[in-house]
């Protein structure tokens, strides 16, 4: 439930910043934003990539959009927005239907590369139940990079 909490409350920060562009990210610009991200981690190496991808200036927060990387057992390896949760088992995270997204998450990365997972997220600006689609790309047999959007 911590992890929940901490994600929501992450979520309301990257939002708040998404509303001064007035509209919600397309799912271009988090295919876009992700390409750009995984160019990075292979150019510059995944723990300078994480530093990078926390810094508000170093251009991989975009609104609402931001950038996560996991590794293939699931654990956050870390988070653009809320640095609470590096280091942590995502495997049991649940969205409200029941289901275990970041399990789904690792595993379109390991078996086809790159894809959307779809599931409800609460969305930290109406504070409802929104669908939210999450692109996930595989950099390596290690680790996979993410961006997710609310689609309305």
């Amino acid at each position: 439930m911590k992890i929940l909490r901490s994600i929501a409350a992450a979520a309301g920060l990257v939002a708040v910043a998404g509303m001064a562009h007035g509209q919600n990210a397309t799912r271009e610009e988090a295919i876009a934003l992700v390409k750009k991200a995984v160019a990075h981690v292979k150019a510059k190496g995944v723990e300078q990539a994480c530093v990078d991808f926390a810094d508000p200036q170093g251009g991989f927060i975009q609104g609402e959009l931001y950038v996560f990387v996991q590794d293939m057992n699931t654990k956050m390896v870390c988070h653009g927005v809320n640095k609470r949760l590096n280091g942590k088992d995502m495997s049991e995270l649940k969205d409200v239907d029941g289901k275990y997204f970041t399990r789904a998450m690792t595993e379109l990365a390991k078996t086809k590369g790159s894809g959307w997972v779809d599931y409800q997220w609460p969305n930290p600006t109406t504070k409802a139940l929104e669908p939210k689609s999450s692109y996930v790309e595989k950099v390596n047999d290690t680790i996979f990079l993410g961006a997710g959007i609310y689609r309305k």
